[in-house]
C-alpha cells in the first residue's frame, strides 16, 4: 500500500465548489456530496483515478501542508477546458487513546465547512487500483463501507453508460451504520438502484443492528447470505475482487470468505491467487 507521503503535492490546482450536500440527517454523522469544477484544462481526471486535497496546517514535523486523496465519487465531466468531479466527503473526528481527547479530522472537516462559491486546492490526477477489466465476461465483485463506495459508483456508472455489452457479474456490497448511508442506494439518492434492471448487476446492503449503540456493521453477515454465489465468483478465474473502507472491512471479509471457501487456508490461497493475477484491491483506511 502505497503512503499519502509518496503522493506529489505538485502540480496544484484551484478548484472551485459548485455545490455541497449534506446526505445524513443532522443528528447522525455528516457525510457530504461534494461537487468541484477546475478550469485548469491542464487537469484532466477519470473514473479509475483519485484526487488530493491539500490544506494548510503546520504539524510538529514541520510540514506545512496536510494531503488526503479522495476517489472520484462519479463519471468525471469535461464541459470544454473545464472539468466537473464529485467526491464524498465524510466529517471525521479522531480520539486520542490515553486521554480521551476528541480531534477534528484536519481535510475531512476543512472540506465539510466549505461553501458553495469557495476555492480549494488540489493535485493530481493520483492512480487508485480499481480498474474496469478489458474484458465484458469478467466478473467485478465490490465489497466497500462507508463512503468507500465512491470509487465503484464511478465505475459502475461509466460501465454501464460506455460498455453495451456487459456480461460479466458485477455484485456491490455496502456496509453502512443505517440505511441513509447506504449511500447511491436508498430511496433518497438511490441512483444506482437505475441499474437493477440489468441483468448483470445486484447490490446489497448491510446494515449495523443497532447503530445507536455503535454495534458493528454485519458486512461479514451479508456476505455469508450469499455465500453460492460468491464461492462460484471466488472460484472463477475470470473474478475480481475490489475493497474499499475502513480497516475493519479486512478482519470481516477474511471471515466472511473463509465461511464461504471452506477454510481459513482455502481462502488464504485464492487470496493469493487475485492478488498474483492482479485481480485483487483494496484502497483501506
Amino acid at each position: 500500500m502505497t503512503s499519502i507521503s509518496e503522493y506529489k503535492i505538485n502540480p496544484r490546482f484551484e478548484a472551485k465548489i459548485l455545490e455541497t450536500k449534506r446526505f445524513t440527517p443532522e443528528d447522525q454523522d455528516e457525510i457530504r456530496e461534494i461537487s468541484l469544477e477546475v478550469a485548469d484544462p491542464g487537469f484532466k481526471c477519470s473514473v479509475n483515478q483519485s484526487f488530493g486535497v491539500l490544506v494548510e496546517h503546520k504539524d510538529e514535523f514541520g510540514n506545512l501542508y496536510h494531503h488526503r486523496l479522495y476517489s472520484v465519487a462519479d463519471i468525471p465531466l469535461e464541459k470544454g477546458a473545464r472539468t466537473v468531479l464529485k467526491m464524498l466527503v465524510k466529517r471525521c473526528f479522531e480520539v486520542d487513546e490515553f486521554s480521551g481527547e476528541k480531534h477534528p479530522g484536519i481535510a475531512s472537516n476543512y472540506l465539510c465547512d466549505r461553501a458553495k462559491g469557495d476555492s480549494i486546492t488540489i493535485t493530481g490526477p493520483h492512480s487508485i487500483p480499481f480498474r474496469i477489466p478489458e474484458d465484458p465476461e469478467a466478473n467485478l465483485l465490490m465489497i466497500s463501507m462507508g463512503t468507500g463506495i465512491a470509487p465503484f459508483r464511478a465505475l459502475i456508472k461509466h460501465i454501464y453508460a460506455q460498455t453495451s455489452n456487459w456480461r460479466g457479474k458485477i455484485r456491490l456490497f455496502h456496509g453502512a451504520k443505517n440505511g441513509l448511508e447506504t449511500l447511491y442506494l436508498n430511496d433518497k439518492d438511490g441512483d444506482l438502484t437505475q441499474y437493477y434492471d440489468r441483468g448483470t448487476f445486484e447490490a446489497f446492503s448491510a446494515l449495523s443492528p443497532r447503530p445507536h449503540w455503535a454495534d458493528p456493521i454485519s458486512l461479514d453477515a451479508k456476505l455469508e447470505e450469499q455465500t453460492e454465489e460468491i464461492r462460484d465468483m471466488l472460484r472463477s478465474s475470470a473474478t475480481y475482487v475490489y475493497v474499499a473502507g475502513y480497516a475493519p472491512i479486512k478482519l470481516q471479509l477474511n471471515k466472511a470468505f473463509s465461511k464461504i471457501l471452506g477454510s481459513e487456508e482455502k481462502w488464504e490461497s485464492r487470496k493469493a491467487e487475485l492478488i498474483a493475477g492482479n485481480k485483487w484491491a483494496e484502497v483501506v483506511y
